[in-house]
């Protein structure tokens, strides 16, 4: 969580959402990092995890990543619990939950619905208070 949260940090020094992600492989090896590019990039699915994601996926040279960890410091989206399901992701580390957009447990629990035959370990709270503070303060300095 300390690699997300830097990475969380360099993205609000960029005018971004500070929001960070890591993908560990199965030996805990970092293999993928991401932040929130949106603003930098203009790319509105530029979000943290599908960063990380693609990061892993291009340093495995496969979309599966069977066996792997996302490490976030905010709850996915739907947008990115659907790119965790899409590669086959089992496992997502928390910080902070998204209590207006999160889709693994707090709004919506994608990952874990039975209906698309998800079954996702969440593991929340890591760092949770750390996390949520780097978007308070975010927010608070614009408005």
């Amino acid at each position: 969580m300390g690699i997300a949260l830097d990475e969380a940090r360099a993205a609000g020094d960029a005018g971004d959402v500070p929001v960070g992600a890591v993908v560990l492989d199965p030996d805990r090896a970092v293999i993928g990092t991401g932040r929130n590019l949106r603003e930098v990039e203009g790319d509105p699915v530029a979000h943290a995890e599908v960063v990380a994601i693609r990061a892993a996926a291009s340093s495995l040279g496969t979309w599966h990543l069977d066996g792997c960890t996302l490490v976030v410091t905010l709850e996915p989206c739907l947008m990115c619990a659907g790119a965790v399901l899409q590669s086959r992701i089992p496992r997502i580390v928390l910080g902070a939950w998204d209590v207006k957009a999160g889709a693994t447990g707090s709004q919506w629990d994608v990952v874990r619905d039975a209906r698309l035959g998800a079954k996702v370990e969440v593991v929340p709270g890591v760092r949770a208070a750390e996390s949520a503070t780097l978007l308070s303060a975010f927010f608070e300095a614009r408005r």
